[in-house]
């Protein structure tokens, strides 16, 4: 009998462990997407893109979105408080314009900008830790979403390959870790 695999999670042709395990990793990913920079990554972005020109709070929000293609939206709960600490530091002013508070560099803040010398978190590895967190979790969905590909359309040998492949895949991502 072929469904004697049912403990394995793929009983015959029916790929729902490797569906479930494909959108478990997915949302996970989801979830983090933008959650996950450090405080140091928003506070960087956010005097970047001061440095540029004054803007309000979704528009920083939505340039940092724009500039990663997507693959970091820091929230709101994360902007907003930088702003703030930055204006109790002395590094932005604010003013109200149009009922919204713009922010703009201080002298403080133009010169801390410079100290970064131009390193900003959007970039692959430009972030100030030199990480690029904002790539990793985009790079987790796509792999989940070939997974899943291959668990929608693929032959049993296929899936098995797949198998091999992300295991191989884990394996190699826990060394990276081992190595540092």
């Amino acid at each position: 009998m072929h469904n004697q695999h049912s403990a394995g999670g793929f009983p015959g042709n029916n790929f729902d462990g490797v569906w479930q395990a494909m959108d478990e990793l997915r949302s996970r990913f989801e979830k983090r997407t933008g959650t996950r920079a450090g405080r140091g990554e928003v506070r960087a972005a956010v005097l970047a893109l001061l440095a540029e020109q004054p803007m309000h709070g979704y528009q920083i929000i939505r340039e940092i979105e724009e500039r990663s293609h997507g693959s970091w939206k820091p929230s709101a709960g994360s902007v907003y408080p930088t702003l703030q600490l930055l204006a109790d530091e002395g590094i932005v002013n604010t003013e109200e314009s149009n009922g919204r508070k713009i922010y703009s560099l201080t002298e403080a803040g133009r010169e801390e900008v410079a100290e970064a010398k131009g390193s900003v978190p959007w970039e692959q590895g430009g972030s100030a830790s030199g990480s690029g967190f904002a790539a990793l979790p985009k790079a987790g969905v796509e792999l989940a979403q070939a997974a899943a590909q291959v668990g929608r359309t693929g032959s049993a040998e296929q899936v098995q390959e797949a198998v091999a492949v992300l295991d191989e895949a884990r394996r190699k991502l826990y060394s990276i870790l081992a190595q540092g």
